[in-house]
């Protein structure tokens, strides 16, 4: 719900409050903050709904001024504080842009990339590489808005912190690229979008490896080029291998999760040294919604026949079916996952992967059977295995 506004009568004098979003003059505050102002309610309500919801509370103490303290120790230690939260915020504004950039929503996007971008250029300075992520943030939510000069410029910005520092590696070069080949794609050089990808996928590779999710978004962006130019062959092998990447990545983590729920319940033992990271420290928000706009992109193009359907169309439906066991949605990881039993009825699968979709489709199925349909509680798998 959009915190109400409290309109100054004047601003203190001498100082100039100035719009979240656009830097004008402000007239308007946060009632909940009291730290954040804005130029009308329009832009007050642009940036609640993309960000300003959920920082609203930790801005106030990075934005009121400190107390006075007598030792340099305080304050140095004032000072470090002050950064932690300032790095917290972009971690968080960054995460929170992304996963809206994944789901389409490109203008909620702008303000929490604009705030990764200030709180980075706080901490960092405005010469520093750690800037360019939120650059290409913005420079993407820009192309889904069809502003391609604006997403130029922040792309022009970028490359330029790249060329210029000895600090910038490779993992921020490939989404460089990445971003550099959907602004093509987006004017239509798929030729060159092509090539920015095929840069994105090598330098994505050196960082992680050919094999792995980050490497599969190029991938993914190149196999939409070759659809577009109708080159159903390369695009079809483009599109499996990522399908081929997210159900690995997938398999390990659902494996984990069962794995931890049978320990927690005295089924099993783990093995001696063993650990078992939580979910959410290896998957976060933005990468489900990345998970979610690849695997569902990839499978309705299989499911209206665009692309190859036979034989393949079973793997998709079981990386989907295991990207909602991990959500905890049951319901459609089991209707997804006897969609992939019924394509390894009709095609070859192997016994394990058919095996793999069995135990899934009825671990799923037994969670539904439970109040709420979240599952059994530890106890419960205890008196039920």
């Amino acid at each position: 719900m959009l915190s109400s506004a409290i309109y100054p009568l004047a601003n203190p004098k001498g100082v100039k409050l100035e719009c979240e979003m656009c830097q004008k003059t402000a007239y308007i505050m946060c009632s909940q903050c009291r730290v954040t102002y804005y130029c009308d309610l329009a832009h007050q309500e642009a940036d609640w709904n993309g960000i300003h919801e959920k920082i609203c509370q930790l801005l106030i103490p990075i934005r009121t001024a400190p107390s006075f303290l007598s030792s340099a120790k305080e304050r140095e230690h004032s000072e470090e504080q002050m950064v932690q939260r300032q790095k917290h915020l972009i971690d968080l504004t960054r995460t929170v842009a992304q996963k809206l950039l994944f789901e389409g929503k490109h203008e909620e996007a702008i303000p929490g990339a604009l705030q990764s971008l200030r709180f980075a250029t706080a901490v960092y300075g405005s010469a520093s590489a750690e800037l360019v992520p939120s650059q290409l943030l913005l420079a993407e939510a820009s192309i889904g808005l069809g502003q391609l000069e604006e997403a130029e410029e922040y792309l022009s910005q970028a490359q330029w912190t790249v060329m210029r520092t000895t600090e910038c590696v490779t993992a921020i070069q490939y989404k460089l690229y990445r971003n550099l080949g959907l602004l093509y794609s987006a004017k239509c050089d798929n030729q060159k979008a092509l090539w920015y990808f095929a840069d994105d996928i090598y330098h994505a590779t050196e960082v992680y490896s050919a094999f792995d999710i980050h490497t599969a978004g190029g991938y993914f962006h190149m196999a939409n080029v070759f659809y577009r130019l109708e080159k159903m062959d390369i695009a079809d092998s483009l599109y499996t291998e990522v399908t081929n990447i997210w159900n690995a990545y997938l398999g390990e983590l659902v494996e984990t999760e069962i794995q931890k729920t049978l320990w927690k319940a005295g089924i099993s033992s783990p093995d001696p040294g063993s650990s078992v990271p939580d979910l959410e420290d290896v998957f976060d928000e933005a990468q489900e919604a990345e998970a979610i706009q690849v695997l569902h992109a990839i499978f309705d193009l299989r499911n209206q026949e665009y692309l190859l359907k036979r034989g393949k169309i079973g793997r998709i439906a079981h990386t989907l079916a295991m990207l909602y066991y991990l959500f905890l949605d049951f319901k459609k990881a089991t209707e997804y996952g006897k969609l992939a039993l019924e394509d390894s009825q009709l095609f070859p699968h192997s016994e394990k992967e058919i095996a793999t979709i069995v135990r899934l489709v009825e671990m799923a199925e037994k969670a539904l059977s439970y109040p709420g349909g979240k599952g059994p509680s530890p106890s419960a798998w205890a008196n039920s295995c």
